[in-house]
């Protein structure tokens, strides 16, 4: 027994020794209206029972120290979870929309979004999504069952118009207002969306592809009440004619949980974005996220995260909704505003990712760090380092950290709050959703099998893969448009003939006390700017440069920084040269920010497996130190408009935070 366990263990019995005494005096004034014989036998009994409440006690806090905690919480999971499973029983599902107009109806006066300054309350996004619904029906013509697919940046009229689709009936694809050109092309052949409704401000991005939706037959509205292209209708004129009457419930009306409601696109190994089925069931798990973190109606969420992201869209304006709660939504993240707008706003609950706290304790010092009502934050990817200066500087806020891809049928969910932890487990969480840490071969690429050809557990503390039975209570609904790109996120036969799991793609490791640590991402995805950057994509990009004779792209990590950044092993054609000017304009041109490789390392030879599938664990190993590296290595310069030679005294710059990436 250790020297604090000790400690502990006697410090208890002292307040029980006090607690007895104090007993035994109580009973000494009983007894003299009983025998000596039933005082003794009296004394016996209590004497027994508070030793025994003494010990069980003590026991539990040795050996089951969250075991109040962890079970409050489970109940509140479980709670929920038969509500679900009374949907399902009655065929009548409250969907999110429904409980929206729920609250609508209920507290129409409260401010549901604030936005650049301007009060939104329910009633208003309530009326005005009513507006676009009859605009929908009557002037785009749009039917129950429809796709549309959705271009707009964060603003209240992106809920407006979400929540009107969806009245209608409509499934919604929410599109990264990032992607371009072919990739943009390349969603709308995913879900099979024949409408587009794109933001004011960003009707230019159609530039260059107009031509192909429209040779596709896809209607594009813009939310303008002029256009200056004759064949991109408007919608701003329309909706301030139309009636904010209610549409008919039965078009909005469902009977299954498992009706897709949106399609929210995720970058994968296979380089282009994969529309991920969201349904009625995962929408209602992601809005009870807040509540289950013990979020109320009082509270005033912040949201700086793109809506077209689960996180911001399911969690969050999805949480607000389920607590009938007040969320303030910026258009874009700002470090320098946060703290500013929270103060403003009495903001309570904050969404983040794990680079946007790193921003934040960027930020100069100010003596007003800790004057505001923020009391929790839900997100993450949260680096140990990050959280715990965070919660120096900034005061104790709660980091609850929450674990699950979008498509993903697993979550965990972080709710004692540990640093550097994404999620808890127990005894009891495994019942209800199966999930295992499985050994991995990072230079093979692959799960390591027994001589049966089944997947090995690792043991307790070891890092594994995580894979997560798909089952009723779990289910996997893939991606829309491809039944390959789902059967690739499965894995079959892992430790039985005929079992089926969800591989997240994701090393971690399950500590002796339960709680999940995120160790590493496998495959050809990384992240980067809080987004996902698939490998594949970025090659396919890069190779259609005409110096690039083969490509391998690949994350590597940098100090100080959450994620990985982009990093590419290129092979010249012969005869040709590389050209720093070129490549910067072709990637500016056709790939999001956050997809830019930062290093560009040249190479006379590339490295495969036996079954020639390129090899990236020692490229990622190597880094982009020149001092190590022999080949030459090359910079992203934005000032310079090009790929630079990248020299010891820029890698110490980055390494110092000194210079912006």
């Amino acid at each position: 027994m250790s020297r604090s366990v000790r400690v502990y263990y006697l410090e208890h019995v002292a307040v029980c020794g006090v607690n007895i005494a104090l007993v035994s005096r109580c009973l000494h004034r009983v007894s003299e209206s009983v025998t000596a014989a039933d005082m003794t036998l009296s004394l016996g009994w209590l004497s027994a029972l508070v030793a025994g409440v003494f010990s069980a006690h003590v026991l539990q806090k040795l050996c089951f120290p969250y075991f109040w905690r962890d079970l409050l919480f489970l109940l509140r999971v479980i709670r929920y979870g038969v509500k679900l499973e009374l949907f399902k029983i009655t065929s009548s599902v409250c969907t999110v929309l429904e409980r929206f107009i729920q609250q609508a109806q209920r507290i129409p006066n409260k401010p549901f979004v604030i936005y650049d300054g301007r009060i939104h309350t329910y009633r208003d996004i309530e009326q005005r999504s009513n507006r676009l619904a009859n605009v929908f029906l009557e002037k785009v013509n749009l039917r129950k069952g429809d796709c549309v697919a959705l271009l707009m940046g964060n603003e209240p009229d992106f809920l407006c118009v979400w929540f009107g689709l969806a009245k209608v009936g409509c499934s919604v694809a929410f599109l990264n207002t990032n992607i371009k050109a072919k990739s943009l092309l390349h969603c709308f052949n995913c879900c099979g969306a024949k409408t587009l409704i794109v933001g004011s401000d960003l009707v230019d991005c159609l530039d260059g592809i107009l031509t192909s939706l429209l040779d596709d037959n896809i209607q594009v509205w813009a939310m303008k009440s002029q256009s200056e292209h004759t064949q991109v209708h408007t919608l701003l004129d329309k909706v301030d004619a139309a009636s904010d009457r209610p549409v008919p419930a039965a078009l909005r009306a469902t009977t299954s949980l498992k009706s897709p409601t949106l399609y929210i696109f995720t970058s994968g190994t296979t380089g282009l974005p994969k529309a991920a089925v969201i349904t009625h069931l995962q929408s209602l798990k992601a809005a009870a996220g807040f509540w289950a973190f013990g979020g109320t109606e009082d509270d005033v969420v912040y949201i700086p995260l793109p809506l077209y992201h689960s996180a911001a869209s399911l969690i969050g304006i999805g949480g607000t909704i389920e607590l009938g709660a007040t969320c303030v939504l910026k258009k874009k993240f700002s470090a320098s505003q946060f703290w500013n707008d929270c103060r403003k706003h009495d903001v309570t609950v904050f969404q983040y990712i794990g680079e946007l706290c790193r921003y934040l304790c960027n930020q100069p010092k100010t003596e007003v760090d800790k004057v505001h009502k923020v009391r929790m934050g839900v997100g993450n990817g949260l680096r140990q380092d990050v959280w715990r200066e965070f919660q120096s500087r900034f005061g104790n806020i709660k980091m609850c950290e929450v674990y699950g891809s979008t498509e993903g049928n697993l979550c965990f969910m972080n709710h004692i709050g540990k640093i550097g932890t994404v999620g808890r487990s127990n005894f009891f969480y495994r019942l209800l959703f199966k999930y295992d840490l499985v050994k991995y071969d990072m230079e093979k690429d692959e799960a390591v099998k027994d001589q049966h050809g089944f997947c090995q557990r690792v043991e307790r503390g070891e890092t594994g893969l995580l894979l997560s039975k798909v089952s009723a209570l779990s289910p996997f609904f893939g991606y829309a448009g491809s039944k390959q790109l789902t059967e690739k996120k499965l894995m079959r036969n892992v430790f039985v003939k005929g079992d089926a799991y969800f591989n997240t793609g994701d090393l971690m490791a399950e500590d002796q006390e339960g709680f999940i640590c995120f160790r590493d991402r496998v495959g050809d995805t990384f992240r980067w700017k809080g987004e996902n950057v698939a490998t594949t994509e970025v090659t396919e990009t890069l190779g259609l440069v005409d110096f690039i004779q083969e490509v391998n792209v690949y994350g590597v990590e940098i100090q100080g920084h959450e994620g990985r950044a982009g990093m590419a092993a290129m092979i010249m054609r012969p005869g040709l040269t590389f050209d720093g000017k070129k490549l910067f304009e072709h990637v500016k041109r056709d790939l999001p920010a956050y997809a830019h490789p930062l290093f560009i390392r040249l190479q006379e030879t590339m490295e495969t497996t036996s079954t020639f599938k390129q090899q990236k664990f020692q490229l990622v190993r190597s880094g982009f130190n020149p001092s190590t590296i022999s080949d030459p290595l090359y910079v992203l310069d934005y000032q310079q408009r090009s790929y630079i030679p990248l020299t010891d005294s820029i890698y110490q710059s980055i390494l110092a935070g000194e210079r912006k990436l």
